[in-house]
């Protein structure tokens, strides 16, 4: 009890609203499903299933074309200026048919990530047979909800 208080009182804030959104960040993570994805992201920051930044993100996303292996979830900061260094990502993402969403605030984000600095992409890669896998999927089939479908 005493240790799930301690990470609580860690994990970043949801509520967090930064002073400015970029107009591509659809679609956009709400307070409850940013706190479920900012808990995804520091157990697999815990567990090393993570990429972090925008080059090492692209690296990952082109380098493995469809992983039987591994589960992907991108998650990318609403509030990068300018908007040119990450407006490739959710197109690279739709490609290779990984789930995206944008959460509110890089410095959140770079919170969960266990890092000091802002993080403005975070991708998570989970082995099919993770513990964490109930958080995962939770998480996925919610940004699948929120994404538009072009079919």
């Amino acid at each position: 009890p005493v240790e799930a208080a301690e990470e609580k009182k860690k994990m970043p804030d949801p509520d967090y609203e930064p002073p400015l959104l970029i107009s591509i960040a659809k679609p956009l993570a709400d307070k409850k499903l940013t706190a479920k994805l900012f808990k995804l992201v520091t157990k697999a920051t815990k567990a090393k299933k993570i990429r972090r930044g925008v080059k090492e993100v692209v690296k990952s996303i082109r380098k493995e074309k469809e992983p039987q292996s591994k589960r992907r979830l991108c998650v990318i900061a609403g509030d990068i200026t300018p908007v040119d260094v990450i407006s490739h990502i959710p197109v690279l993402c739709e490609e290779s048919n990984i789930p995206y969403v944008f959460v509110r605030s890089r410095a959140s984000l770079g919170a969960a990530g266990l890092t000091k600095r802002p993080t403005s992409v975070v991708m998570v890669n989970l082995p099919t047979a993770s513990e964490h896998e109930k958080l995962f999927a939770r998480c996925e089939s919610k940004i699948k909800a929120l994404q538009p479908s072009f079919s």
